[in-house]
């Protein structure tokens, strides 16, 4: 049977500037929005948007990620025509076979995407928060007769620079790629988003694995290629919201915008849903003395102190005459009775001893990890 057009996400990366919130698990796996982690983003995207099946590439801690996505029935991605597949790295004759790019990690997954026969590959990052319907893109894509469309977005001039930009004619062809120029001449942003047309991209890889492989990554390698040898090669405009959540502090700014009922990824909850997987849990219990304000509190969590301007996830415990303003409390995290908790991301699981303050600045986030402990008889004298 023909596909259309299948995904795979990229869920390999580290995500180093994240710290020790990926000291354990894999970027795309980091919690986000009191219930949700990184990559529910881009799956559920596949699925509203009827992509039905989807590989997920991991390398770097995969456990949590692999047991979170599963087969992927919370994104209907488990159905007779679907699925939801783990591509981890393995070894062959040749040797092992970590990925050593994105392009590379493609390359290896041959095998998987042949199977299903596809006429086109969507490849995504599992470490975006956005919304998007992969299907105008690919109209898009199938109108321009394309080899590959590039997803971009448009954004500050005075920040291009830090990003892949395309430079394109009036009919959106792609006639230049700069990697993070110093000054940039469009400010059309490369979001890490591509359709290519499989047989033409598949021939790539395949030469050149045979050749010098050279093509591991697809803005530093692939890109400049095609547009060396003239391919059909496009830009898709994005102009919805779209965040790259790689430093503790983007994080930390995705988090609080999500706080606005009135913020893109709220204004469409009903009519583009974002799944995820959750155990089943009891709801939130609000004390008397419990005072809340701008807060996003999810079920099972216990609150007997003051929230402000905080995302509560599900199971956290908030005890008596502690203060939590401007932070990210992750699941399972406890903290304890007269503490102060501000500016900061808690860990899943960290335990904040009765007294303890974990308190940065707008600037820099203070960050605890997951099933640390701060404060308490281990720590005598630490705040």
């Amino acid at each position: 049977m023909k596909h259309e057009m299948i995904a795979m996400i990229l869920a390999g990366g580290q995500g180093t500037r994240l710290g020790v919130l990926t000291k354990d698990i894999a970027k795309p796996a980091v919690p986000f929005g009191g219930k949700y982690r990184i990559i529910d983003f881009a799956l559920s995207n596949c699925a509203n948007s009827g992509v039905k099946n989807v590989g997920v590439v991991t390398q770097y801690q995969p456990l949590e990620l692999n047991e979170h996505i599963g087969k992927g029935a919370p994104w209907g991605l488990n159905s007779r025509n679907g699925g939801a597949t783990i591509l981890q790295p393995y070894s062959s004759s040749d040797g092992e076979k970590w990925f050593k790019g994105t392009a590379n990690a493609i390359y290896q997954n041959i095998s998987y995407i042949d199977s299903l026969n596809p006429q086109n590959v969507l490849v995504l990052s599992g470490d975006h928060i956005y919304k998007m319907d992969y299907s105008e893109m690919f109209d898009f894509h199938v109108e321009n007769n394309a080899s590959l469309t590039v997803g971009v977005i448009p954004v500050d001039m005075d920040e291009a620079s830090r990003f892949g930009i395309m430079n394109t004619d009036h009919s959106q062809r792609i006639i230049e790629f700069e990697e993070k120029p110093a000054e940039p001449k469009s400010n059309l942003a490369s979001m890490g988003i591509y359709i290519f047309d499989w047989p033409t991209l598949r021939r790539y890889l395949v030469n050149d694995s045979a050749k010098d492989r050279l093509l591991e990554d697809f803005g530093h390698d692939v890109i400049p290629s095609y547009l060396d040898n003239g391919e059909n090669t496009f830009a898709y405009s994005f102009e919805g919201y779209w965040k790259d959540v790689g430093t503790i502090e983007s994080l930390w700014q995705a988090n609080m915008e999500y706080l606005n009922p009135e913020h893109p990824l709220n204004q469409t909850r009903n009519t583009w849903k974002v799944y995820t997987s959750n155990p089943v849990t009891g709801a939130q219990f609000l004390t008397e003395d419990a005072e809340i304000s701008n807060a996003l509190i999810v079920d099972g969590s216990y609150i007997a102190g003051k929230v402000k301007d905080s995302i509560i996830s599900q199971d956290v415990t908030v005890s008596k005459n502690a203060v939590v303003t401007n932070s990210v409390i992750m699941s399972n995290a406890v903290i304890g009775e007269n503490c102060v908790i501000d500016y900061a991301i808690i860990g899943e699981g960290a335990v904040i001893a009765d007294g303890a303050k974990v308190v940065g600045t707008r600037d820099q986030i203070a960050v605890v990890g997951f099933f640390d402990k701060v404060g308490g008889p281990k720590n005598d004298g630490e705040e």
